[in-house]
């Protein structure tokens, strides 16, 4: 849905299975962001996609996708993170998890937790 005004709106925008876990790693995203930064993070739609933000700066962005859901940009994390990531890494900086698998949730919480960790020491 490229033209949507909000995260709501794009979500909405998508069949009600994929809407599920696009809310699901929403919520994911947004409650590993607060955790390591401490506030609640600002949501919004940037280049038609979903992004979570910290600190005015994006923290990750999340797509929807045909056959397919998004997370960039995912910079090489730590091991044994990366180790874990890596089935998933579609580029250097893109993970991808297809519809036809199950969403490792816990995975995406890490993830979203680590770059916002990184994001916050690169801030001090």
């Amino acid at each position: 849905m490229p033209n949507a005004a909000t995260v709501d709106e794009y979500i909405a925008g998508f069949p009600p299975e994929v809407a599920e876990r696009l809310r699901r790693i929403r919520a994911r995203i947004v409650d590993a962001v607060a955790a390591e930064s401490g506030t609640a993070p600002e949501e919004k739609m940037r280049y038609g996609i979903a992004a979570v933000m910290l600190g005015g700066r994006y923290a990750l962005h999340f797509a929807g996708w045909k056959k397919h859901i998004g997370l960039y940009p995912v910079p090489a994390l730590p091991e044994p993170l990366e180790a874990e990531i890596a089935p998933y890494r579609a580029e250097k900086d893109s993970v991808v998890f297809p519809h036809a698998q199950d969403v490792p949730y816990d995975l995406i919480g890490r993830i979203a937790r680590q770059i916002a960790a990184q994001r916050g020491a690169a801030n001090d």
